[in-house]
């Protein structure tokens, strides 16, 4: 993760956001007041982080995803064909 000022930031704003979409990198973009410092990331990136805190808001969607896991690499999964 990169930190970048915030003028370079507005001053290189469109090579900022096509380095957070092109490489999933985020970007911190710091202030002199180290309190208002933000963060750029990705749409794609952005969405993920929400989906995943509304996710694991259930503690019942935790559990079935953790017994899954244990099932997958207990060896207990299953191939699916997909149609195309």
């Amino acid at each position: 993760m990169q930190a970048i000022t915030y003028s370079n930031v507005r001053n290189n704003l469109k090579r900022f956001m096509q380095l957070v979409n092109d490489d999933a990198e985020a970007v911190v973009i710091t202030s002199k007041r180290s309190d208002d410092n933000a963060v750029l990331i990705s749409q794609d990136e952005y969405e993920n982080l929400i989906e995943n805190a509304y996710i694991r808001q259930s503690k019942a969607n935790v559990d079935h995803i953790n017994r899954s896991l244990e099932s997958f690499r207990a060896g207990q999964g299953k191939t699916h064909e997909w149609d195309a």
